[in-house]
């Protein structure tokens, strides 16, 4: 049928409505019946996001809804942090006390390993400091990673006995901070790793630092838990929007006796850079040998005389060849004393003249 009768649609049931009708309930209502003071924010409270995106996607629309520009966005944890040292525009750096290597320390930071040597949950200070004052409400943030490449991807945490043993509800956490009440113990949601935070607190006056007191809860070699695998301790100065402002980073071992370990581990780095050093002599190719004095001979009559024939000698530096000069000097001038001698017949020299009768009366 080519042409198609009114009447058709209005026998239509009345639950087919017309698309004018269906534009009408589609469509926000206008503007002008809204309640006055509703602002460019009604889009949410009209119609949920959902309906919204089935309008846009139904009409072909792109709706954008605006953020307040004050409204704080807090950037999404990397999935591997990064272990990076980044001093930042405000200079952040980080400094241990000097401790030594004694048995009593509970702990003891090594400068030439960058590795801090501590007990089960005894006090590490740890001082911050910073050129310039970061901005107003900048947090401390302190992060334990697996420091070898095949374990970075899991989360490290505290061995079940000792999560058993804690009573606490962030008992899982490995890092905790001491004295302070504010620090607060976080779980990304998506990387699952575990974090504390602390505010910054500026230096007290009189002082350029300030002191962090961090406790690390489980033993390097707890199975279950590091099971002796090294870890790396990433401290990170951030703004209150959770953008990083400077980040140090350092390898912790936790054992019974700091001191000893961190003396064991230097004198095998000590060792190993002397073998290597004794390793790159043998290795070296050997030294050419000492050229042979070349021979010159001025005339034949050298030939009959050996003390006649003159010799060249290749010297190496200066100040060698300086003294071997002063030497030949002295021994031309010995012989040329002694050629005079034997010339003109002088007394040898040593020997007094005999007393001569004629000499007898002189006085």
């Amino acid at each position: 049928m080519d042409v198609v009768d009114d009447q058709v649609f209005d026998s239509l049931p009345l639950s087919q409505e017309s698309f004018q009708e269906l534009w009408n309930t589609m469509l926000p209502p206008p503007l002008a019946a809204l309640p006055s003071g509703v602002g460019d924010d009604w889009l949410p409270d009209i119609m949920p996001n959902d309906s919204l995106n089935e309008f846009d996607n139904l009409f072909g629309c792109n709706s954008t809804i605006s953020v307040p520009p004050d409204t704080p966005l807090t950037p999404a944890a990397p999935t591997v942090p990064t272990t990076s040292d980044y001093a930042g525009v405000y200079g952040f750096q980080l400094r241990f006390q000097k401790s030594g290597t004694a048995k009593s320390v509970t702990s003891t930071y090594s400068s030439v390993l960058n590795k801090l040597y501590c007990q089960l949950a005894k006090t590490c200070p740890v001082e911050v400091l910073v050129d310039r004052d970061p901005p107003q409400g900048a947090i401390l943030r302190a992060t334990a990673v697996y420091k070898k490449t095949e374990h970075v991807a899991e989360v490290v945490r505290r061995c079940p006995h000792h999560q058993q043993e804690d009573v606490v509800e962030h008992r899982s956490h490995l890092i905790r901070v001491e004295g302070s009440q504010r620090a607060q113990y976080m779980e990304d949601p998506n990387t699952k790793r575990q974090s504390v935070t602390l505010p910054y607190e500026p230096p007290q006056l009189g002082s350029m630092h300030t002191t962090l007191l961090l406790n690390f809860m489980c033993n390097s070699s707890c199975m279950g838990g590091m099971n002796r695998r090294p870890i790396l301790a990433i401290l990170t100065l951030e703004s209150p929007e959770g953008q990083v402002l400077g980040r140090r980073c350092y390898e912790v071992r936790v054992c019974a006796c700091p001191g000893r370990d961190r003396k064991i581990e230097e004198g095998n780095i000590e060792k190993s850079e002397g073998t290597k050093l004794a390793k790159k002599r043998r290795n070296a190719p050997a030294a050419a040998p000492a050229a042979q004095p070349k021979k010159v001979v001025s005339s034949s009559s050298a030939e009959e005389d050996p003390d006649k024939e003159v010799f060249v000698i290749q010297v190496r530096g200066r100040e060698r060849y300086e003294t071997l000069k002063k030497i030949n000097e002295g021994l031309e001038l010995l012989e040329k004393s002694k050629n005079k001698r034997e010339v003109f017949g002088g007394p040898s020299r040593g020997k007094r003249r005999l007393w001569d009768k004629t000499d007898e009366g002189t006085d």
